[in-house]
């Protein structure tokens, strides 16, 4: 059986080869990484991301993060690109080739079709000297002491240095472009980082009838049938007018109940909660769920500018969305 200790040290190992590579990339990052910066900014195309085998894969990585923070980008396979894809590259676009060697057979087959085009050429490798680089635009160094492979042999640490040095890609043009959590709910729709940024109250809350409201002339009973009725653990109270006067909820009525109060004879005004708090349609829905944290709440009335009622929700509607 497999020594635990043994394991846990090996894992150890691994992780502190790999967080070292990081810490040296960043140490050496110099002014090649702001041309390589410059050339996808001036982009007008996309930024082409390739590479073959574990590069390949760290490749497409690197291209998502791009395209999901601002800068169109996507991959292509060196080896389909000699097959007809290098039809989906422009003399618009800027290609960002991995090869940790810099000499990759199906990168090489690919690099005169590219220079010919007159496309730039960004290189991500370990060698200095290797054909990748010296036919590049620009060299991103991304070298390593030592795989975190005890044979020296798995794209370990190499790759992991190549990933962050993409993502160091992608967040400074993030930055630079100014791009916004508004912007980034956009690229991510469907997930749940869209659903927190771009549901706004009146995607969830419940309107027209669905809203539960008494006057404020009504009996504490009226109130309660209304709750029963709609299902969300409490009511609105409102004058003539629609606006807001407090809620009435299962805490207040259970605190009715505990002074053994006659809600056929209490006027809903001396038992709901006066100046509640109201959110309006137009904030963003995952803001409503620490309101109600910070409130110790668990229902939220929403209101127009004037005060007035237009729509209701509970942490169940949040949570039903997706927003919790």
């Amino acid at each position: 059986m497999s020594n635990p200790d043994a394991l846990k040290q090996r894992g150890q190992a691994v992780l502190q080869a790999e967080a070292q590579a990081v810490s040296a990339l960043a140490a050496r990052l110099d002014d090649r990484f702001v041309t390589a910066c410059r050339l996808m900014l001036a982009c007008r195309g996309r930024v082409v991301v390739t590479g073959m085998g574990k590069s390949g894969h760290i490749a497409g990585k690197i291209a998502a993060t791009l395209a999901s923070t601002g800068t169109p980008a996507f991959f292509v396979h060196p080896a389909e690109a000699g097959h007809g894809d290098m039809g989906m590259i422009t003399p618009d676009d800027v290609v960002l080739a991995l090869s940790y060697s810099g000499e990759t057979d199906e990168l090489l087959a690919i690099l005169h079709l590219i220079r010919h085009r007159r496309i730039p050429l960004i290189a991500m490798s370990g060698h200095v000297n290797s054909t990748l680089v010296q036919q590049a635009d620009v060299f991103l160094d991304a070298a390593v002491a030592e795989e975190a492979c005890p044979l020296g042999l798995a794209p370990t640490s190499s790759t992991t240095a190549m990933l962050a040095l993409g993502d160091a890609l992608a967040v400074a043009l993030l930055d630079v472009r100014g791009f916004s959590r508004e912007d980034f709910a956009f690229s991510h729709p469907a997930g749940s980082l869209g659903r927190r940024l771009l549901l706004r109250v009146a995607d969830v809350m419940h309107q027209g009838k669905e809203i539960p409201r008494v006057d404020q002339t009504a009996w504490v009973k009226t109130a309660i049938l209304e709750m029963t009725q709609k299902k969300l653990g409490m009511t609105a109270v409102v004058d003539e007018t629609d606006r807001v006067l407090g809620i009435f909820t299962d805490g207040d009525l259970r605190r009715l109940l505990e002074r053994s109060t006659d809600v056929h004879a209490t006027p809903i005004g001396v038992a709901m909660t006066a100046d509640c708090t109201t959110v309006t349609a137009d904030q963003l829905a995952a803001d409503t769920v620490g309101i109600m944290q910070a409130k110790k709440i668990n229902a939220l009335l929403v209101v127009d500018q004037d005060k007035r009622l237009i729509g209701a929700l509970n942490m169940h509607d949040l949570f039903k969305a997706g927003v919790m």
